[in-house]
């Protein structure tokens, strides 16, 4: 029998879940406190920007019903997955008061059910976290954790842009569990939900949260780590990158994913959770020197990037600047920590003119950016009058350009190219051509 499922938080990833639950034949409650998402989800349209999710929410209307009731979804559900935010306070930690609250409201309406309820959360917290999580529980039901309900910890490793790829399609399931049942009920869940038949770890929920951030906090070194490579390749005569990456991806100590070199790091995980790993660290007597360096490193690539245009072209005042991607990376309308937003900035503090277009961001980014630039209309508006271009952000809508598109648009065509997406072409021939990771 299909078990019921509630997901708790209809946000960029909870809506993805609650679709692929529905699309694997589960009945699914979504339940969100905000009422225009639960209808909009009731009436199919889909609230967020994230790919193959509005279709696949249209295609499986009639599986997913949304409410900011929790007891109708407690009571009609056996599985109860709490995707809410986790926002990270000052010093670096996170808040559990989303979670928390949450558990609370479960908690109130297990009191009075019947048979066993598995809580799972995903939201991504510090080691401690579910445990506190069981408490509020247990306070609130008047039960027993691994006894009358069960809880796991099964934190998503996706990234925004695909999530449904890795959801489906996952390298690892991590599974943090009060008690075997209720590892294996959840284990269960995603042998039905997954296609690819990941492994499957199963701990105490400490190991599972400490696994969690140091894996993000891994990659976020390697991705540093890369940016290094690009700026000493760029010191080199010939130097390139791309080939330099190639050379230690091919060894497998190493691997050849997030060694790209380009821009820093930014969107709602990496940079955080990177943080939070130092606080950790901090607040249990442990040196944090990686994690530190690491946040250090990232912060400087904007104002390097700044910094290599004006030793290329000389002073930015008054230089008119056209700048393609405002999203910290394609497929996703998200600039949080976005590197191109933050180059932006540094080229108005410098005295620039700046014009800007993305696909999918231009409406967070004015949130951010203000009224400090211009937003064009299309990518050939952006170019036009433009002395520089920046290639921010490689959507595959850039990766289409030719040289005549900027001979034809721009008053002085010069372009920074900052993924090397036309290295190997007339670009260089045509145009004023200099990229990060690439030698003179």
């Amino acid at each position: 029998m299909k078990r019921r499922v509630s997901v708790i938080g209809l946000g960029k990833l909870g809506l993805p879940m609650a679709v692929l639950f529905a699309s694997k034949g589960f009945k699914v409650v979504g339940v969100d406190v905000d009422k225009r998402v639960v209808n909009a989800v009731n009436e199919g349209k889909c609230p967020v920007y994230e790919p193959g999710v509005a279709e696949l929410l249209r295609k499986h209307k009639g599986y997913i019903v949304a409410t900011d009731d929790y007891k109708f979804a407690v009571n009609n559900t056996d599985v109860s997955f709490i995707v809410v935010p986790t926002p990270s306070e000052e010093d670096g930690s996170f808040s559990l008061k989303y979670v928390e609250a949450a558990g609370r409201e479960i908690g109130k309406n297990l009191k009075g059910k019947d048979g066993f309820h598995l809580v799972v959360l995903v939201s991504t917290v510090l080691p401690g976290g579910t445990e506190k999580l069981k408490q509020v529980l247990e306070s609130s039901s008047g039960r027993r954790c691994g006894v009358d309900f069960g809880l796991c910890y099964s934190p998503e490793f996706i990234a925004l842009g695909s999530v449904l790829k890795g959801l489906t399609k996952p390298d690892l399931v991590l599974i943090g569990e009060s008690d075997p049942k209720s590892g294996e009920l959840l284990s269960e869940i995603y042998r039905k939900t997954c296609e690819n038949n990941p492994p499957i770890v199963r701990t105490n929920f400490w190991n599972a949260e400490l696994g969690k951030i140091l894996l993000n906090a891994y990659v976020t070194m390697k991705i540093s780590f890369a940016n290094t490579a690009a700026e000493l390749c760029e010191k080199v005569p010939g130097g390139d990158v791309d080939v330099v990456s190639r050379i230690l991806g091919l060894d497998s100590r190493i691997g050849e994913k997030y060694l790209a070199g380009g821009l820093a790091y930014g969107g709602p995980c990496f940079p955080r959770d990177n943080r939070a790993v130092a606080r950790f660290a901090q607040a249990v007597g442990v040196r944090a020197k990686l994690p530190e360096a690491t946040h250090e490193v990232n912060l400087y690539q904007s104002r390097r990037v700044v910094d290599l245009i004006k030793s290329r072209l000389g002073g930015l005042k008054g230089l008119r600047v056209a700048v393609l991607g405002l999203t910290y990376k394609p497929g996703t309308d998200v600039v949080e920590e976005s590197s191109s937003i933050k180059i932006v900035e540094g080229l108005i503090e410098e005295g620039a003119a700046v014009s800007v277009y993305d696909p999918a961001g231009m409406e967070n980014a004015k949130k951010v950016l203000g009224e400090s630039v211009r937003y064009a209309p299309s990518l050939e508006d952006c170019l036009k009058g433009a002395e520089l271009c920046i290639l921010a952000t490689p959507w595959d809508e850039f990766k289409k350009l030719k040289p005549e598109d900027f001979l034809r648009n721009m008053s002085r065509p010069a372009l920074l190219d900052c993924w090397r997406l036309f290295k190997d072409s007339e670009f260089k021939r045509k145009l004023k051509y200099f990229a990060i990771g690439l030698g003179a």
